[in-house]
């Protein structure tokens, strides 16, 4: 299986009752002909209750993307500490923000980027490295954003729930809508900007398309939310012909001083906005 392909499981609700007619049918006549043959049978009937395998709307999903928890690889454990570190002790801040490495590095490629944009308004960065949606949950339950009172929170995850391999696109979604809906909770006088999650790899893959599906979803789900800004910045980050510039990503994937400017570029734009 190619990495960023999924499996979609065949567990809906006309799936199940279409084969239970089916098998219904069967069974019935089967047990006719037998009839007709002279045949007399004597049958123990039994029924599962197929409402225990179709989908529940009101049952809130339950997997890795969307249940807290904390980061125990020992390299990022200093990090992690910090970032909770900030959330507890920090002045308030007119924006924070939320995310994983490509948060992060607005201290190293992103640093002069950071300076000239956001440091003079005392903006508070909370990316961690290797962080996805599961992680940032913790993060929020371990250290609430109330006690900032930003006016926004840039928010971009999601992107390492797909590149490692523990998530599919679904799961991916539900953990970033879960974590936007945390963040409306914790500050609900905020704007969020839900940055819609970068576009990886070089030239096309599967995953890419998984990325555009998820930013779509996200951007219908929060689409009359006044407190939720979705900020889709992918097609700056591309070349023509759809292949991603080394100029911009070396790795495909982590972002240089340019491409950094493009961003806070779309972030300041938003903001300027906000009343």
């Amino acid at each position: 299986m190619k990495a960023g392909m999924t499996i979609q499981p065949r567990g809906d609700s006309c799936f199940v009752e279409s084969s239970a007619c089916i098998f219904c049918m069967c069974f019935f006549a089967g047990r006719y002909a037998l009839r007709m043959l002279g045949f007399n049978l004597v049958i123990v009937a039994f029924v599962v209750g197929a409402t225990s395998i179709m989908p529940n709307p009101s049952v809130p999903p339950s997997h890795v993307a969307v249940v807290a928890a904390p980061r125990t690889d020992e390299g990022i454990l200093d990090r992690q500490a910090l970032c909770i570190k900030r959330a507890k002790e920090s002045a308030p801040a007119p924006i924070v923000f939320v995310g994983d490495s490509i948060t992060q590095a607005w201290e190293d490629p992103g640093a002069q980027v950071w300076k000239d944009s956001f440091a003079p308004m005392g903006a508070v960065n909370l990316g961690v490295s290797g962080d996805r949606t599961e992680h940032v949950l913790w993060r929020l339950q371990e250290a609430p954003l109330t006690r900032l009172q930003p006016k926004a929170v840039v928010l971009l995850i999601g992107t390492n729930n797909l590149g490692h391999g523990t998530s599919n696109a679904t799961q991916t979604l539900e953990g970033t809508v879960k974590v936007i809906e945390t963040i409306r909770t914790q500050v609900p006088e905020a704007t969020i900007i839900a940055c819609a999650t970068f576009p990886r790899g070089e030239q096309f893959n599967t995953m890419r398309g998984d990325i555009l599906q998820i930013n779509q979803a996200v951007a219908r789900r929060f689409a009359s939310d006044d407190h939720v800004v979705c900020l889709d910045l992918g097609v700056k980050f591309l070349n023509p012909d759809g292949s991603i510039p080394t100029a911009l990503m070396p790795d495909s994937l982590h972002l240089t001083p340019a491409a950094y400017a493009i961003w806070a570029a779309g972030i300041r734009e938003v903001f300027a906005k906000l009343k």
